[in-house]
Order: C-alpha cells, then sequence, then structure tokens
C-alpha cells in the first residue's frame, strides 16, 4: 500500500477522508495527518481506537509519502502541491488551487477515469455539486451528445465548514430561546436558521462562486462547449446538498430510459416512485457513499430534454469517496 498523506484533517472533507482509509483497513504507519500550524502535540481520531499525530503542514518532508490527498484551502493548495510534486508525490486535489492548470484533469471515476495513469501527477477533484450532477448522466452522455445543463442547487452549511454549521446550531437554539441573533451573524451575512440564501461563495461578476465552479467543472470534465447554468442557495441543514438537475440533448431522449441506464452506474442509487414519499431526501443520504436519485421525469419544456432530483452526502459521496476513487489508480 502508498504511504499517504491527508492534508486539512481538521476540515470536513479531510476527516471523512481519513475515515475511509480506516474502514479500508490502511495502517497507522502508513497515514500521515496535515494541518497548517498544528501545535506539537495535535492528534486526530483515526477509525474507531486509533489517533493519529498531526504534523504541520509548513514543516512536513513529503518525501515520506507517496500520495498527498489535499483538502486544506486553495490558497494553501497553490503553495504546498507544487512543492509535493518537485518531491515525486502523487497529489490528490481537493481544494480547487490546480483547477487553472491545463494539464491537470479533473476527474469523476465513472465518466473519466481512463485519463489517470502511473505517470499522472495531479488528479482534480470537482465540487461535490458537479459529482452529484454529472455522475447520475454517465451512461446517457455517452450515447447522447449533451447539449445544455441547468442546476438548482441546495447547499447544506457544510460548505462553509463547521463554523458555518455551528452557526446553524446556534442561531436555530437562540430562536427557539427567544434570544437575539445580532452577535451570531459572522459566517453568514444574514441569518441561516430557518432561511434561504442565495449566495453559496464570494460574487463573481453576476454569479457567485459555486455557480462559477459549476459551470467551469462541468466544461472541463465534458471537454464540450455545453451550455451550463446553475443557481445556488443554502438552505438550513448541516450535511448533505440537493440538486434539480434539467438536461437537455441533441437528440430525442426518453426519460424511462434515462432512469434504466442510471440504475446501472456504479455508486448511483435510484428511488423513484410517485407516491407520496417516494423519494429520497437530504437527510436520508447523511454517511451514504452513493449519489440518489429520485423524480425522473421527461422536461417538456425543451424537445430532448429531462430532469431528475440529486441527493448526496457533500462530505463523503461527493468529496472524500470521489478521491479515494482517484486513489486506487495508484495503489
Amino acid at each position: 500500500m502508498p504511504k499517504i498523506a491527508v492534508a486539512g484533517v481538521k476540515e470536513d472533507t479531510g476527516r471523512e477522508f481519513l475515515n475511509l482509509l480506516a474502514e479500508n483497513d490502511f495502517a497507522t504507519d502508513k497515514v500521515f495527518a496535515l494541518e497548517a500550524r498544528a501545535p506539537l502535540g495535535t492528534v486526530v481520531s483515526y477509525g474507531e481506537d486509533d489517533e493519529l499525530d498531526v504534523y504541520a503542514l509548513e514543516e512536513f518532508d513529503f518525501k515520506k509519502v507517496d500520495v498527498l490527498v489535499f483538502a486544506a484551502t486553495k490558497e494553501q493548495g497553490k503553495r504546498y502541491i507544487k512543492k509535493a510534486v518537485s518531491a515525486g508525490v502523487k497529489v490528490i486535489d481537493l481544494s480547487g488551487a490546480t483547477f487553472t492548470d491545463s494539464d491537470v484533469p479533473y476527474v469523476i471515476e465513472e465518466i473519466n477515469g481512463d485519463l489517470i495513469n502511473k505517470e499522472t501527477k495531479v488528479v482534480g477533484v470537482p465540487t461535490s455539486t458537479v459529482y452529484q450532477t454529472l455522475l447520475p448522466l454517465a451512461k446517457t452522455i455517452k450515447n447522447h451528445r449533451l447539449k445544455r445543463l441547468v442546476v438548482n442547487v441546495f447547499c447544506s452549511t457544510s460548505y462553509l465548514g463547521r463554523p458555518a454549521m455551528d452557526e446553524l446550531f446556534s442561531q436555530s437554539r437562540k430562536i427557539f430561546l427567544n434570544e437575539t441573533l445580532a452577535d451570531n451573524q459572522e459566517v453568514f451575512k444574514k441569518q441561516i436558521a430557518f432561511n434561504v440564501l442565495p449566495q453559496v461563495g464570494e460574487f463573481i461578476g453576476d454569479e457567485t462562486a459555486l455557480e462559477w465552479a459549476i459551470n467551469a467543472e462541468i466544461k472541463k470534465i465534458l471537454k464540450n462547449d455545453i451550455k451550463v447554468h446553475a443557481n445556488c442557495a443554502f438552505v438550513p441543514t448541516f450535511i448533505g446538498d440537493g440538486a434539480f438537475v434539467n438536461a437537455e440533448f441533441d437528440d430525442e431522449v426518453d426519460a424511462g430510459d434515462i432512469r434504466e441506464q442510471m440504475k446501472t452506474v456504479k455508486n448511483v442509487v435510484v428511488f423513484d416512485k410517485t407516491v407520496d414519499g417516494g423519494y429520497v431526501s437530504v437527510d436520508d443520504v447523511q454517511g451514504e457513499d452513493s449519489v440518489y436519485v429520485s423524480r425522473v421525469r421527461q422536461d417538456v419544456s425543451v424537445d430532448n430534454g429531462i430532469s431528475f432530483w440529486s441527493v448526496a452526502d457533500n462530505l463523503r459521496a461527493g468529496s472524500a469517496r470521489a478521491a479515494f476513487a482517484t486513489l486506487k489508480h495508484w495503489m
């Protein structure tokens, strides 16, 4: 087994990746936990019974490992990923730091996993939203050219990490206790508890950061001139994202046929019944490895379109599990 360093172990995605390593029996002496400015003596849990010492990212000797899984910030990624590559280390980038590098493929295993080989130095993992949008269509897009995607995303607060989830919890508690929220709006610009906020990330022109990323990453993965429009909003949930996806194709498609194709895609579960509760909600998928699809139907507003509802644990299925699939290429 390769020796693996995980950078960003205090972040939710980094911890989830450590969980996957432990579940797949990676020995403690094969795994190095890294965090920026980690004080001496810092530890992180590993599996049910073990702990790992946390090493300072700034001082770590990357020659000790074969693979670096980078789940820290984009700013840190721009500095340390190059350092790791220079040391001969393979890198799986979850930070987005390498997105603009033309030689770095962004990979969803079931769609373009063939881009990874033994010579590949860096592989980018797309945002969890892009993963749960494209994965259900993995079989369909091999037979039908995808022309346009409209993605409406409902993001959990975990997109902004633990402080955002804590703010949701604290605000919800204060509302029930009839306390003021005046000093409890640090992460979000407006109240997040019992509210919906149409901004995920900073504004880049008219788009927010996640809306821009969804557009750019889908085009990079599919390598075509597909038209993409994304709308993203925060909803008052802790973990798990939901998305309504409208997909338009060049030729005629049938929603029933596509539903059957989705059932054959690895890591996709279709639960689609037109009865009350015959669908999967965000609350149902926390801790799950798969993307769950419901409400597959014909989009009658266009000539060749379908729509579907997709939910996934954004930390585990959409990020850590996608990164682990890349790791297997180098094992």
